[in-house]
């Protein structure tokens, strides 16, 4: 039986517009990647994973063997009228070592390859079914300018928190957009499913949507 080979996405369509806010053109990007259906499961399993891998894990605290003093038997067993006590550094005791207490340990979760591309193509995918994926030309700085790079933002009619994804040579446009409060600037190869879901906007270069497999046509 003659082996076929798996549909190939289709390409789904964009508007490209300039660093002013004008459509300059349209663009094909990867339906595999903006175009699946969102797997909300594994959209969640995967950022569990990436956030737990954040953590440093260095919480620690003491028990009752390595708390400080507690050798001696505070008091006899009987004829006090008190309750029996063995050590000062009990768990019930106030300054006694610390029960189930946080221990240092790693929090990371084995998340493969494919789970981590499927769910940030489901993140995509729901921001562009949302008409919240923009692609920009490109971006023209001829110097870091936090005053130009708001004046985009403005110019693009974007609001609430934005992610933007540029190339490493856009190293202008990233010092220009880095100290605006709503926008958080990430590289092509730091794109990940978090900082995709908790942002309003994803926008692009057309150098940097996912797969660099655009293609632009200018308009008449």
């Amino acid at each position: 039986m003659p082996k076929t080979s798996a549909p190939t996405a289709k390409a789904l369509n964009v508007a490209v517009k300039s660093q002013l806010g004008s459509e300059v053109g349209t663009a094909d990007i990867d339906g595999a990647m903006f175009g699946a259906e969102p797997n909300v499961a594994l959209m969640h399993q995967v950022v569990t994973a990436q956030l737990a891998a954040r953590r440093a894990g260095t919480h620690s605290t003491k028990t009752r063997a390595e708390s400080r003093g507690g050798g001696a038997k505070p008091w006899k067993q009987k004829g006090t009228g008190r309750a029996r006590a063995g050590s000062n550094r009990s768990p019930i005791w106030v300054g006694g070592g610390i029960a189930h207490g946080p221990k240092p340990r790693d929090y990371s979760q084995r998340t493969n390859k494919k789970m981590i591309k499927a769910a940030l193509a489901s993140a995509l995918s729901d921001r562009y079914s949302d008409g919240r994926v923009v692609v920009v030309d490109e971006w023209k700085f001829d110097a870091p300018s936090t005053k130009s790079a708001k004046a985009a933002i403005s110019a693009l009619d974007l609001d609430g928190r934005i992610l933007l994804v540029i190339g490493r040579q856009d190293r202008d446009a990233a010092l220009s957009f880095r100290n605006l409060p709503n926008v958080h600037v990430l590289a092509t190869d730091q794109l990940n499913s978090y900082d995709v879901l908790v942002s309003d906007y994803v926008v692009f270069t057309a150098d940097s949507v996912p797969g660099n497999s655009t293609k632009q046509s200018e308009d008449a």
